[in-house]
């Protein structure tokens, strides 16, 4: 036979030692869920310390990397489940002269009508940011966007109530795009770009026709 040496009853904690160190290691984990967890995983900072310890900005980037994967999944499957004989939709196109017949051109009045703007949007190491121009079905914008410093990952798109996204045209490590952009329905439609690179650049939007605004989609 084997010995076993029992401790005395002394020398084990108490039941309220033992609920105390129960309640300090839920209080401990707590603590990290708030401070930690939460703003590295979800961007979610009640208390701020998330902010000053740069956790914040990590969870944010998270949450955009999943929304743009989830885009992307979302565009990929409407493409698949679209038919294979239906036209395809109006995207934006190189500005070349329409297929069609037209007349010869000539010199016309400006349409004082068109709108004209030039943006600067930058982009830190993993951000993605959005621009939308409010347009009617048909309307034409002539665009063209250059990158100062680096190359983006694109993706011209619109929405609108009932269709959360329509595609255009995707592009990968771009230093630049320029063509014509013809809305497909009534509603906003625009450019994201995200800097996959390791330095900070800017996007210079120049658009130029038939749209009521411009916005930055936050």
């Amino acid at each position: 036979m084997h010995n076993v040496n029992t401790p005395p009853g002394s020398e084990l904690p108490s039941s309220r030692a033992l609920l105390r160190s129960t309640a300090i290691a839920a209080g401990v984990a707590l603590v990290l869920l708030v401070t930690v967890v939460l703003p590295a995983e979800y961007a979610v900072d009640p208390t701020g310390i998330g902010r000053v310890l740069g956790l914040t900005e990590m969870g944010e980037i998270k949450m955009s990397l999943a929304a743009e994967a989830e885009a992307d999944a979302a565009a990929d499957a409407a493409a698949k489940g679209s038919p294979a004989a239906a036209p395809a939709p109006a995207s934006a196109t190189p500005a070349t002269a329409p297929a069609a017949p037209v007349p010869a051109p000539t010199a016309a009045p400006a349409d004082p009508a068109a709108s004209s703007d030039v943006t600067r949007v930058a982009l830190q190491p993993g951000q993605g940011r959005e621009i939308k121009l409010g347009m009617r079905e048909g309307a034409r914008v002539s665009y063209e966007w250059t990158v100062e410093g680096g190359v983006v990952n694109s993706d011209t798109h619109a929405d609108k109530p009932g269709t959360p996204y329509h595609g255009y045209a995707k592009g990968r490590n771009q230093a630049g795009d320029k063509g014509v952009l013809v809305a497909a329905f009534d509603g906003r439609h625009g450019w994201f770009w995200r800097n996959r690179g390791r330095q900070p650049v800017t996007v210079v939007l120049r658009t130029s026709g038939e749209y009521q605004d411009l916005k930055e989609v936050k």
